[in-house]
C-alpha cells in the first residue's frame, strides 16, 4: 500500500464516521415522524373518546325519550280510566239487553282492546289481598282472613307500572273466644 492509498482510506474512514448533512436531516425527519405519530395516536384516542361519549349521549337521550313517552301514555290512560268506570256503571245498571247496552259493551270492548295493545292490564281482584296492588277501603267479616270480598274500583297496570290501585274490601275471620 502506498502512502496515498493509506491517506485516502483514512480520509474516507473519517468522512464516513463524521455525520453528514444527510444524516442530520434523516435524524431530524425521524424525530418529526415520531412526533407526528405520537400526535396522531393522541388525536385517535381523543376521537375514540368523543365517539364513546356521543354513543353514551345518544343512548341516554333514547332512554329519556322512551321514559317520557311512557309517562305521557300513562297520563292519557289515567285520564281514560274514569270513562271506563262510567261505562261499567252504566252496564251494571242495565236490566235488559237492548241495542244501547250492546253499543256500550262494544265501545268498552274496543277501548279496552286498544289500551291492552299498548300495555294496559287489569289487576286481578279474585283471591287474596295484595297490598302491592290493592287498596283496602274497609275490612268486613268473612270466613277467611285476607280474601277480597268486594271490588269498588278496578285497578290497572301499564307495562308493569301501577296506573291505579284496585280499591277493595277485605275479609277478616273473627273467632270469638269464650
Amino acid at each position: 500500500m502506498t502512502d496515498k492509498s493509506v491517506r485516502r482510506s483514512k480520509a474516507e474512514d473519517e468522512a464516513q464516521s463524521r455525520p453528514t448533512d444527510r444524516d442530520a436531516e434523516a435524524s431530524a425527519l425521524g424525530e418529526e415522524v415520531a412526533a407526528a405519530r405520537a400526535k396522531a395516536d393522541e388525536y385517535l384516542c381523543m376521537a375514540q373518546r368523543l365517539q364513546a361519549d356521543f354513543d353514551n349521549y345518544r343512548k341516554r337521550v333514547q332512554k329519556e325519550n322512551e321514559e317520557f313517552r311512557k309517562a305521557a301514555a300513562d297520563g292519557m290512560v289515567r285520564d281514560l280510566l274514569p270513562l271506563i268506570d262510567d261505562i261499567d256503571r252504566a252496564l251494571a245498571a242495565v236490566t235488559s239487553e237492548d241495542e244501547l247496552s250492546a253499543g256500550f259493551k262494544a265501545v268498552r270492548k274496543n277501548l279496552m282492546k286498544m289500551l291492552e295493545s299498548r300495555g294496559l292490564e287489569e289487576i286481578p281482584t279474585d283471591g287474596m289481598f295484595d297490598p302491592e296492588v290493592h287498596e283496602a277501603l274497609c275490612v268486613v267479616e268473612g270466613t277467611e282472613d285476607g280474601r277480597i270480598d268486594q271490588v269498588f274500583q278496578r285497578g290497572y297496570t301499564m307495562d308493569g307500572r301501577i296506573i291505579r290501585f284496585a280499591k277493595v274490601t277485605v275479609t277478616r275471620n273473627e273467632v270469638k273466644e269464650d
